[in-house]
Order: structure tokens, then sequence, then C-alpha cells
């Protein structure tokens, strides 16, 4: 028995797969290297190169590696790059989606986690989010992710799967011991002030809007480690398997920070100011996204370690 983790070669994935190691389960994991690396993917873990919606090698990895559960990171997360790309986020996200489960319909597999995203609200009512609030998204990813979560809500009641959504916020860190982390050109806040403040990268930090309606001006995120999401992860299968029912949560601290907060942390460290400029809003970005986490902690009595 194993599980098979897509986009197992990317960020999120590559964390999933150390945790799943050092559970002492068997994995096998499933990537393109479109975005995700090999060098990223733990040792002794199989690395199929595929893409997660070809039918065929999902059949054929699902029977070879005994597949009993599918744990779903493998898709496009960026928020500007699918304002301008709508198309190709909708049929990486939710036709690639479809394609998977279509897959596990067919092969038996009952069991599946999938790796959501708090974009679904859009710009919600109020904060902290709980998830009873409307899907709202904003954005062609916040849309495709939703339209995947009806699909595999539908899919479930119809085929007998059971499943958990997971849905994060503002995933940020790298893997304690040094083994994983966020590759190529980031995008994300923390990363980029990081590389900013260690001389890898030699430009102005861009801060995008400083005129939200928030006590700084600037946005405000609920920024949760990467870890701590694969422990959620872990959590979430445990639950599958000991006949737990289907369930949606959030995956989020509870509170959030703005960006100034967040460059202030980091200028306390180093000591030093990080250079910086206001630039304009970016389209599909809320004033802020704060979870409530409450649910997560009661239904996987999940416990985050680097809160």
């Amino acid at each position: 028995m194993s599980v098979l983790v897509t986009g197992g070669a990317g960020y999120i994935g590559a964390h999933m797969l150390l945790a799943l190691q050092a559970a002492g389960e068997k994995a096998v994991a499933l990537d393109d290297l479109s975005v995700g690396s090999r060098a990223l993917v733990p040792p002794g873990v199989p690395l199929i190169i595929a893409d997660v919606g070809d039918k065929e090698t999902l059949a054929r990895v699902f029977a070879d590696y005994d597949v009993t559960e599918v744990i779903h990171f493998a898709g496009s997360i960026l928020v500007p790059e699918s304002l301008i790309h709508p198309l190709s986020y909708y049929r990486n996200n939710t036709a690639n989606t479809l394609a998977l489960l279509e897959a596990c319909v067919d092969a038996g597999i009952r069991r599946f986690i999938f790796s959501s995203t708090a974009a679904v609200y859009g710009t919600p009512d109020s904060v902290p989010v709980s998830e009873s609030a409307p899907f709202r998204s904003i954005t062609p990813y916040g849309g495709s992710m939703a339209m995947s979560e009806r699909i595999l809500s539908d899919a479930a009641t119809a085929h007998g799967i059971s499943f958990i959504t997971l849905r994060y916020f503002n995933v940020a860190g790298a893997d304690p011991k040094g083994r994983a982390g966020e590759i190529g050109k980031p995008t994300h806040l923390i990363k980029v002030a990081a590389q900013i403040a260690v001389g890898v990268r030699h430009e102005e930090l861009q801060i995008y809007g400083a005129d939200y309606p928030t006590p700084d001006g600037t946005a405000i995120r609920d920024y949760v480690h990467v870890a701590d999401i694969a422990d959620a992860h872990l959590s979430a299968l445990s639950r599958l398997r000991n006949g737990g029912e289907s369930a949606t949560l959030n995956v989020g601290y509870g509170r959030g920070y703005s960006v100034r907060e967040v460059i202030e942390a980091i200028e306390r460290v180093i000591g030093r100011p990080i250079p910086q400029k206001i630039a304009p809003r970016r389209a599909g970005d809320p004033p802020q996204l704060i979870a409530d986490g409450a649910a997560i902690r009661r239904v996987l009595n999940w416990r985050p370690r680097y809160d």
C-alpha cells in the first residue's frame, strides 16, 4: 500500500513526502517538473514524471504501487498569473482534477485529500473567515479551485469517496532541517523579503498597495508554516483511514500580519532596513484574509508546531 502525492516535486508536495517518510508511510510522487524539481523529492521515493491529467499513466501508477490514497497538490497557484492566463488555470487545476478523480474511481481508490485555498473566499464579508463562508472567488485561481472542490464533493457522493479538503491560507517557511523549500523565482512576500535581506536579490521590495482599509494600509494575511501544512495532511490521512467523515477545513493560525509587520520582523532580525517601495495594488488581492481555525483543531486535533 502506498500514498500517491501529486505535485510531489513541488514546494508543499516535497514537505508532504518528508512527513510521510517520517511517519513510516510508503509514498510515490507524480510531477511533470514544470515547476517542481527532482532535487526536492526525498531519496527512496519513486518519482513518476507525468501530467496529473494523464489517466493512462495514473492507472498504471495506481496498479504498480498499490496506491490506496491520493494527496493532490499538483496545479497552478499564482494569483496574478491566473488573471493573465485563466484558461491555463482552469485546465491545470479543474480539468486535471476531474481527470485524476475519474482515474481514482476507475481504480477503486476511495480516500482523497485535496489541496485547496482560501482564495475561494475572495474578499469575505468578515474575518476570521469560516468554512461556511460563501464562494466569492475574485480570480481564476480561486475560481478553478472552487470548481474543483465542487467536482470532488459530487464525485464523493456518487462514488463513495471519503475526502478531506484543506483550504490553505498563506503558506510560508521551509523544512527545519533544510531538506526542502521554495524553488525558482519566488513571488511570496516572506521568501522575497528574505532573499533581499541576505543579498540573493538586489532590488527594492515591492509593497503592493499601502491604501487598504487596515491599520497600516497594507494587506493582512494569515501565514502558515509549510511543515504544519504537511502535518495537517497526515492528520487528515489518519482520519480517513479510521473511517472519519469527509470534511472541508481551513488551515491557518487564526491571526494575521500586515506586509509592513512582516518586513519589520525581518528588519529586526538582520538589524537594518530592507529597501522597499510602494507599488500599485495587485488585482485579486483582498485587504485581509484570516482563517477561523476552530474546525481543523476540533476535527483533526491539529496543533501547529511552528506557529
